[in-house]
């Protein structure tokens, strides 16, 4: 009896301490042997394999992999609660079983269980009662506990919904600046579009301040990086590397100020990049084929001299080549652990932004360009 009773604390220790990392404990955890991790990985695989089943209806995967997120943290939290509950059972019985039982019922572990549910999730029915000192003691500390678990996930889940919000708030916004799905060509065509590079240093300064905030709320949560984003062509991935790429042309090719505050943004973006592949197991792994040809490099450059932000020497592109080797493989790591598409440098075809369409209609680019939003002085409103 009293080795099951040390099993039963063994295993409410190791729930407990893992309920303590994953929600109280506000830093990264490097222990590889963790019951949260254990589960993520083991409820992951099956879920990707049926999404990737899905490849050709793209809206239904998204779709599929969008519920994961939500329903993997419920379902976390009902594996804590169903493995308490269970350890507080095998106490009981490994002290003797001293409860009274209600006429009809027969002793043993079931009726432990029964007694350790009732009382974990403080139903008070009075069908069963503890009879011994040791009962008590037990049914008193699991009715608090219980209690104290219920508080931990009532205040859990808003902290970690605004930590989704607010990620999510800059991605919407990246919509007008870069296209959906973003891409560092179509940034650098509506600041050329502007004529404003100030314009242009302000937004990746604030972009380095959600890569700032990306990092501290997903290493302390990484479960939201399992959050998909409203839109099936916007994830925090495609934002975040696109803001990699943006920041790597700068420094490669500007000087002055703005090439200054890129790299910022660059260091404080990749930062994040490398440490959440680290925490999702997620080795640095090549592109299949190259995400910016030569050719799109080219218009990039007349990009560039056109918005009068570089010169552009040739002797420059071993210099991106650099930075990018720097955080591509690790973007790609993640984009096949998580199922999230980063794209390529340029849109493969015109970009037709997500505010510009509904479920009825979709505005032209004829009817509507980016171009009048960059005409608008910034003391005017609109």
């Amino acid at each position: 009896m009293g080795v099951i009773a040390i099993f039963g604390l063994a295993l409410m220790a190791v729930i407990l301490w893992d309920v303590f990392e994953t929600i109280i404990l506000p830093r990264r955890v490097t222990r590889r042997f963790r019951l949260a991790r254990l589960f993520y990985r083991s409820t992951w695989r099956p879920w990707r394999a049926i999404a990737c089943l899905l490849q050709s209806r793209k809206s239904l995967r998204e779709t599929f992999l969008g519920y994961y997120g939500p329903l993997s943290l419920l379902a976390l939290f009902v594996v804590w609660a169903v493995g308490l509950i269970f350890g507080f059972a095998l106490l009981h019985y490994g002290a003797g079983s001293g409860i009274n039982l209600a006429p009809g019922q027969k002793p043993g572990f079931w009726s432990d269980l029964y007694m350790s549910g009732t009382t974990f999730f403080t139903l008070g029915l009075g069908d069963v009662t503890p009879r011994t000192e040791a009962a008590r003691i037990i049914t008193v500390f699991e009715a608090g506990l219980g209690f104290g678990f219920l508080a931990l996930v009532i205040s859990y889940l808003p902290v970690l919904y605004g930590a989704f919000s607010r990620r999510e708030v800059e991605i919407s916004l990246l919509d007008a600046r870069a296209g959906s799905p973003p891409s560092a060509s179509e940034m650098l065509r509506r600041v050329a579009q502007r004529n404003n590079p100030q314009a242009f240093e302000q937004t990746l300064h604030d972009w380095e301040i959600w890569s700032a905030g990306l990092m501290e709320s997903h290493l302390s949560y990484p479960v939201l990086c399992y959050f998909r984003s409203q839109h099936n062509n916007q994830s925090w991935l495609s934002a975040l590397t696109t803001v990699l790429d943006a920041s790597a042309l700068l420094i490669a090719y500007t000087q002055g100020h703005l090439k200054w505050q890129a790299k910022l943004t660059f260091a404080i973006s990749r930062h994040a990049l490398v440490d959440l592949s680290q925490v999702l197991n997620s080795p640095p792994r090549d592109f299949d084929e190259e995400r910016l040809p030569p050719e799109e490099l080219q218009q990039l450059r007349k990009l560039l001299i056109g918005a009068e932000l570089s010169t552009c020497c040739p002797e420059e592109d071993q210099r991106l080549a650099e930075l990018r080797r720097m955080y591509e493989p690790y973007a790609r790591a993640l984009s096949d652990r998580l199922l999230m598409p980063i794209g390529k440098w340029a849109p493969e075809a015109q970009v037709v932004d997500n505010w510009k369409t509904s479920a009825w209609a979709r505005i032209s680019a004829g009817e509507f360009d980016a171009s009048p939003l960059a005409e608008v002085d910034d003391r005017e409103h609109f």
